[in-house]
């Protein structure tokens, strides 16, 4: 790695630097969630909560989860283990629905 790169991205090492490429990615998968909203809202020209939104967020937060606990930082880990609970949740919610008939 250049030493430019690994200022830059705050890394020190391959296992570092993959982990920070990894963190991007999540970190797009997270906001995924806003852009499949947005889209579903301004074709129903209502707000829209789609299922997928919660998948993306599920996703995301997960993967933002296992970034966070690989940096062990407490106030991220307590924020996004606490958010993949409430996607989880939403989307057994919307299943249960669905299998009620509604």
């Amino acid at each position: 790695m250049t030493e430019w790169l690994e200022k830059l991205l705050h890394v020190g090492s391959l296992t570092e630097l993959l982990w920070v490429v990894f963190g991007f990615a999540a970190q797009l998968m997270f906001t995924a969630r806003f852009l499949v909203q947005w889209i579903a809202s301004e074709r129903a020209r209502d707000s829209v909560m789609p299922v997928a939104f919660w998948y993306f967020s599920l996703a995301g937060g997960l993967m933002l989860l296992a970034y966070a606990l690989y940096r062990a930082d407490p106030v991220f880990i307590f924020g996004q283990a606490l958010g993949t609970f409430i996607y989880a949740r939403n989307l057994w919610l919307i299943y249960a629905k669905r299998k009620r008939g509604f």
